[in-house]
């Protein structure tokens, strides 16, 4: 989009040594390592690289920014006193969700593609990199497909209304909409992780169900529905919540929105269920593994959208060394300067290599498949969301006091980098959960193995490394070891899917500074020769 340069001429100084605006953006074009890991053709390829085109142009980042600048808003009553418990949204969050929508976020990994899942995998990790606080409710009901697709007896065509490509927000029922987005609402107070310890009632009420209970968090409010749990005669039961009815509302209260540090054009509720209609699924007393259908798929997403925030907080600090000068040297130039961006680079790409690893057996329909995305999701979204604040807080840093002002998106990435470490199972949830997935399927843990045995021989270091993991946890894990053992082997997995998808360069260099020793504890703490060789491949950037 064109746009007039500011006035760097003013009347009592000169505007110099700052970098110009960077001006539209391909994200899909300018990210090498991202399409190195996609299958070179086809219908996913096309939608990535259209959605890539219009998240880097100027006007989608200024609508971004607006989402943000301009928080939704509780609005529990009309001017007469009547009970409405909506959230309203400013305009430029609906362009966003319009544009998501259109694009087949939350569709296109259920519409018959051999790459579905990888793609809506990339497409997380572009909308991450611009505005991550509309992902919400498009990977609720990308992560909701597969369990309402498996229900019996639902009234209406709910499965078919969530793959539309259009975006409604209107408030009328399902079957007056052209689209359906579908929330959760799982998380109380009394028990955070422990879910079985939800107290909500749900008394029968002929075909259907009464729900009664407080849900301290409830993603997405303004949903058209909600998955959600509560205490059935025969045990903790998953039920869906319409938001509305032929009738009117559903008695859904809204108490308050969540004061979220970061995610703030995304409204996230504290709600309450006054007998409010719900409809079964799956068995009575079997809703922790309903659920858990969709938690699966939604941690996928977790794993994804911080590569794409260490991508957007290095594509900042990137734009502004290659910039700037500074002792009479652009910064880019510098060698200190190399050498943190090139240990942020090796963090990104691997982190982008293990999420579209773990993305690729959510493709595969095999039991092997389905046993290797169990334990691989849960290790990338470890790894990954333990990385994202550091690398997200050094490209700040890169960038000095400039990065510390919203002018800036790097303040909008530092107060996301935590969230998907948190959502969806935070970091001792995750790694007891690697730890009771390796005890309970010998299938996963078999294919975690034969994932990090394929890459035997590729290079001594990684070679000695897996002999090392292979002696310390040959046979059992430690709870109190379970983080130490799910970085170590999350690492090692991703350093296999740098070897078979990254420049050769990134991936020796991976396996030489994070499982071999040759690097600081910190960032940019590393070797310049090894900074030289992964910068010698190129910033991962075009156009600087």
């Amino acid at each position: 989009m064109a746009r007039l340069d500011g006035v760097s001429g003013l009347h009592t100084h000169e505007v110099q040594n700052q970098p110009a605006p960077a001006g539209d953006r391909d994200l899909w074009q300018d990210d090498p390592a991202l399409r190195r890991m996609l299958p070179g053709d086809g219908a996913g390829v096309d939608a990535l690289a259209r959605y890539g085109e219009l998240l880097g142009r100027c006007d989608t980042r200024d609508a971004a920014r607006e989402a943000n600048r301009h928080p939704p808003e509780l609005c529990l009553f009309d001017s007469g006193g009547r009970r409405l418990d909506e959230v309203k949204f400013h305009p430029a969050y609906h362009q966003m969700m319009s544009m998501s929508v259109a694009a087949g976020y939350h569709a296109v990994a259920w519409q018959g593609g051999e790459a579905g899942h990888r793609t809506h995998a990339a497409m997380v990790y572009l909308a991450s990199q611009v505005e991550p606080g509309h992902c919400c409710p498009l990977t609720m009901t990308y992560a909701a497909y597969p369990v309402l697709r498996a229900a019996s007896g639902l009234p209406g065509d709910w499965a078919d209304r969530m793959l539309s490509d259009r975006y409604d927000p209107s408030v009328q029922p399902m079957a007056s909409k052209a689209a359906v987005t579908v929330g959760m609402a799982m998380t109380e107070k009394q028990g955070g992780s422990d879910i079985r310890a939800n107290t909500t009632r749900a008394e029968a009420d002929g075909a259907n169900w009464r729900l009664t209970g407080h849900k301290w968090f409830c993603s997405a409010p303004m949903s058209d529905a909600f998955l959600t749990l509560a205490q059935a005669p025969g045990g903790l039961t998953c039920f869906l919540v319409p938001r509305w009815l032929d009738q009117g509302r559903n008695a859904i209260r809204l108490q308050r929105l969540k004061d979220k540090l970061g995610n703030r054009s995304n409204a996230s509720a504290e709600i309450e269920y006054d007998r409010a209609l719900a409809w079964q699924l799956g068995e009575e007393g079997n809703g922790v593994r309903t659920i858990l259908e969709m938690v699966h798929h939604t941690r996928l997403d977790t794993a994804m959208a911080p590569a794409g925030l260490m991508r957007a907080a290095l594509r900042e600090a990137v734009h502004w060394v290659s910039h700037r000068s500074a002792f009479q040297r652009r910064l880019v130039d510098q060698p200190l300067m190399r050498a943190v961006l090139a240990d942020l680079v090796l963090d990104w790409q691997g982190s982008l290599a293990l999420g579209m690893l773990v993305a690729q057996s959510f493709d595969g329909q095999d039991p092997e498949d389905r046993a290797f995305a169990r334990i691989g999701v849960a290790l990338a979204k470890y790894l990954s969301n333990k990385l994202c604040p550091t690398v997200v807080a050094e490209a700040m840093e890169v960038m000095g006091g400039m990065g510390y002002v919203e002018d800036t998106p790097l303040p909008l990435l530092y107060r996301e980098a935590p969230l998907n470490g948190i959502w969806e199972g935070s970091g001792n949830i995750i790694c007891l959960d690697v730890l009771r997935t390796l005890a309970r399927d010998p299938l996963a843990a078999r294919m975690l193995a034969a994932r990090l045995e394929a890459v035997q021989g590729h290079d001594p270091a990684l070679d000695a490394a897996l002999a090392q993991h292979r002696a310390r946890w040959g046979a059992d894990v430690p709870e109190a070891e379970a983080r130490w053992f799910a970085e170590r082997s999350a690492l090692l997995l991703a350093a296999a899917a740098l070897v078979d998808s990254a420049e050769p360069a990134i991936a020796e260099t991976f396996i030489q500074t994070r499982l071999a020793g040759d690097r600081g504890r910190l960032g940019g703490a590393i070797s310049g020769r090894s900074a030289q060789r992964i910068l010698a491949v190129g910033l991962p950037f075009a156009g600087e």
